[in-house]
């Protein structure tokens, strides 16, 4: 068995995505042009892939309102400050920074729609 999809219930998932593809380097992999709009968002490496779509067959989460250690989308990125930094001009808002002892770097942030982004800067990375 093989990890397919994460899906979440968002606002306006045309705006989204159209900021994941600008900002984070993701790619739309399949779209719906009628409601739900629903988008598939593939990583550079096509192994993580996230819909989004807004049903409104389920009451819309208020994503702000979530605590970002109950769920959050992380990044693994080389420059952990400059990402931050470009994330904040184009919309995102600061949450918190983390440094653990090994020398990793973890800002948390939030996407324009209020979805919790953690961008990791590990000194050992999960994967190459």
């Amino acid at each position: 068995m093989k990890f397919e999809h994460f899906a979440l219930n968002v606002s306006n998932p045309i705006q989204m995505a159209e900021w994941y593809v600008r900002h984070l380097g993701m790619e739309i992999v399949l779209s719906q042009d009628a409601e739900p709009y629903t988008r598939f968002l593939a990583d550079e490496t096509g192994r993580v892939v996230l819909e989004i779509y807004s049903n409104r067959a389920a009451p819309m989460p208020d994503h702000a309102s979530i605590h970002h250690l109950n769920f959050h989308f992380a990044f693994a990125v080389k420059e952990a400050e400059e990402t931050k930094a470009r994330l904040l001009a184009a919309g995102a808002t600061y949450v918190e920074v983390v440094r653990p002892s090994d020398g990793s770097v973890i800002h948390m942030l939030r996407d324009p729609w209020g979805v919790p982004l953690q961008l990791c800067q590990r000194a050992k990375p999960f994967t190459s």
